[in-house]
């Protein structure tokens, strides 16, 4: 037989197909929300730089040394260190919600720096070019810098998720369901090599699917390829 009956029994019960939706659910959200702090965080970080458009050493140098300080931890040490934070915040510190907060914590420092990197692709002509033209700094980062580094902006978005998608296995070992859980539990501790190749299946797929939608978008957002 090509599968366990551990495995036909998950499957029957609906328990793989519901893991599937929750990696997606705590990929996407966690995803989501780790832009809405990483943005803003790496547009600072960018624009405060000495070469940046309003230069604040002070303030560059210490958004960095944050930013450095969480990315230099590994993730599932800081995913750990951040569940009484998570417990604050919802009131739990397990199960999905809970881990949803440990991933945002854990992604928003390295989507800032992604957004950083992507911003620094523009080319310093255009932005000169808009201020030879009277734009002010906030008008030059909401119709200058974020829509010319919109490709690299979009491509820095899939590296994102696939990477947290990653992160969402881990939290399986502090409480989160999903893909991860299921091969933990029902693979690994049971010593069913079909359920975690599956699993391993599922999550490969997973990335197939963002990373072809990511690149059909970037695609058609990137001005150098019409």
């Amino acid at each position: 037989m090509l599968f366990s009956d551990i495995f036909q029994k998950l499957w029957n019960a609906g328990i793989i197909q519901r893991g599937i939706w929750e990696t997606v659910y705590m990929c996407t959200l966690s995803t989501l929300f780790a832009y809405v702090f990483g943005l803003p965080l790496g547009v600072v970080l960018h624009v405060t730089a000495p070469d940046g458009l309003q230069p604040m050493k002070g303030l560059n140098s210490v958004l960095g040394l944050i930013v450095n300080f969480f990315r230099s931890i590994p993730c599932i040490i800081l995913m750990v260190a951040m569940i009484p934070v998570a417990k604050l915040i919802v009131g739990t510190s397990v199960g999905n919600g809970a881990v949803i907060v440990t991933l945002i914590i854990s992604a928003a420092p390295y989507v800032a720096r992604m957004v950083e990197a992507s911003l620094k692709e523009v080319s310093p002509g255009v932005v000169e070019a808009a201020q030879a033209m009277g734009c002010t700094n906030m008008q030059i980062i909401l119709r200058v810098l974020l829509p010319e580094a919109k490709p690299s902006l979009i491509s820095g978005c899939v590296i994102s998720s696939v990477t947290i998608l990653g992160y969402t296995a881990l939290a399986a070992t502090l409480g989160g369901t999903g893909l991860g859980q299921i091969a933990i539990v029902y693979g690994h501790q049971r010593s069913k090599a079909d359920v975690v190749w599956f699993c391993v299946l599922l999550m490969v797929l997973i990335v197939q699917v963002i990373q072809v939608a990511g690149s059909a978008i970037v695609r058609r957002t990137d001005k150098r390829v019409r």
